[in-house]
């Protein structure tokens, strides 16, 4: 019972956490979201180099490196690529 409740916990606190790793952004509608193909190429010309694009919840999220050329999770606002988070490594 007692190795039960720790899986229980540890799972809890996991999902926690992953709850919290993601960005929050802006619900838009799908028909007002920039089309992807536009997001690559003005997120590109921000200066950030895209080694992988995707949809996450209602956000843009690319990993790739900024124009400093250091690591960078960012996520994007999907109608105004606005920054809602990054991670720079």
């Amino acid at each position: 019972m007692m190795k039960l409740m720790t899986l229980t916990a540890v799972a809890a606190l996991t999902l926690s956490s992953l709850t919290f790793a993601s960005a929050n952004c802006t619900k838009h509608p799908k028909a007002e979201w920039m089309k992807e193909a536009d997001a690559k190429a003005k997120i590109e010309g921000m200066g950030y180099k895209i080694k992988k694009f995707k949809v996450s919840g209602e956000c843009y999220e690319i990993y790739g490196h900024n124009k400093e050329g250091k690591k960078a999770e960012v996520y994007f606002d999907s109608k105004t690529l606005d920054i809602v988070k990054a991670e720079i490594d």
